[in-house]
């Protein structure tokens, strides 16, 4: 009969296996590396990260999932592109925000990351090369659209190279033991006001609450004190070391925000591309039916269209739109080309999949 014993000794001779296949793999990254600096190349390249992922979960017969395994190569992505070239990236901080937990599920916990107080700091460290990439977030599903982030791309010259979206889980996180015994729960006054059923739910609605800048700032003062509590994100209170007590407690679990991931290099076409652009039609009437019957006409599927004022020129807008395809595609260009003064190309990259965590 086999024993624990012998499953733990069987679990050992695997991991030495995988240790010395990832050594392996790591060998031919640092070759892949001097290739790359020889050349100019980008080490970040979504699309080839994308394509393995693909590959391996089509052959995958085991209990690895296609979210497991790209969970898993994540790391070792992030952890391959350190050993060809350390870069910096830049994000929405505070450390422990939402933004940085989205940089980490990409970049991994190896990268040096740069946290900053404000959406345009992310894109003028990037103008000025002080940091590779840079992670800001885009919109929400039931906040709408990060007017910021939408002023910016078309202020800036940084190019958006992927998208993510991200399940947004706020975490009830305390050093108490028992609830009974929390005199104080600090959170960002957004984070609080989405998950009052579960302060009702526990008799928690009546317990002070201090509001505070971030919910990373939150899970940093509760950590000082055994009778507080945070809402707060998970990162944050791994950062913190505030032991997490209920994982998911916002009232909408459908809460997403999507994320953008910008730099300064173009993406090579893909099988899933998506492209973003600014535009701005004439004022006159029909024009922007006129626009958009361009991307009919040359059966471009459009995914998203979002106005935004132009805050030089009263009353003028520009049209932030997503839509399939890459710039390079005929179709596209023959857009480009009909409307050449009325476009900013903003990126074109691998479609995000919205089912991702």
């Amino acid at each position: 009969m086999i024993t624990l014993d012998d499953l733990r000794k069987s679990i050992n001779e695997v991991d030495d296996e995988l240790l010395e296949l990832l050594n392996k793999r790591m060998e031919f990254v640092k070759q892949v590396g001097h290739l790359k600096q020889t050349d100019g190349s980008s080490i970040y390249r979504p699309e080839r990260e994308r394509q393995i992922i693909q590959r391996l979960a089509s052959q995958s017969k085991g209990a690895l999932t296609e979210n497991a395994i790209e969970a898993l190569f994540m790391e070792i992505f992030a952890v391959s592109r350190n050993l060809e070239l350390p870069e910096k990236i830049a994000y929405l901080g505070p450390e422990g925000s939402y933004t940085h937990q989205a940089a980490e599920s990409r970049f991994g916990a190896m990268s040096a990351y740069l946290p900053l107080n404000s959406i345009e700091a992310v894109f003028k460290v990037l103008e000025n090369k002080e940091a590779k990439y840079g992670v800001v977030p885009i919109e929400n599903n039931t906040e709408g659209a990060v007017g910021a982030t939408l002023d910016c791309l078309g202020k800036y010259s940084a190019l958006i190279i992927a998208e993510l979206y991200l399940n947004i889980h706020h975490s009830f996180s305390t050093l108490s033991e028992d609830l009974k015994d929390i005199k104080v729960i600090y959170s960002h006054p957004q984070g609080y006001n989405q998950c009052k059923n579960f302060l009702e739910e526990h008799f928690l609605q009546d317990v002070e609450f201090i509001p505070t800048r971030s919910t990373a700032a939150a899970a940093k003062r509760a950590k000082e004190d055994k009778h507080a509590a945070a809402i707060c994100s998970h990162i944050a209170a791994k950062i913190h070391g505030l032991p997490i007590h209920f994982e998911k407690i916002e009232d909408n679990l459908a809460n997403r925000t999507r994320f953008l991931i910008l730099s300064d290099f173009k993406n090579e076409k893909g099988a899933q591309d998506k492209t973003s652009i600014l535009a701005q039609t004439e004022d006159k009437p029909g024009a922007l039916l006129e626009f958009l019957q361009s991307f009919e006409n040359n059966k471009i599927n459009l995914t998203k269209i979002e106005s935004r004022p132009i805050k030089d020129k009263a009353f003028k807008s520009l049209f932030y739109i997503d839509f399939q395809g890459h710039i390079d595609d005929e179709n596209i260009q023959n857009i480009i080309q009909k409307y050449p003064n009325k476009i900013k190309w903003l990126g074109s990259y691998i479609k995000g999949d919205k089912d991702e965590v």
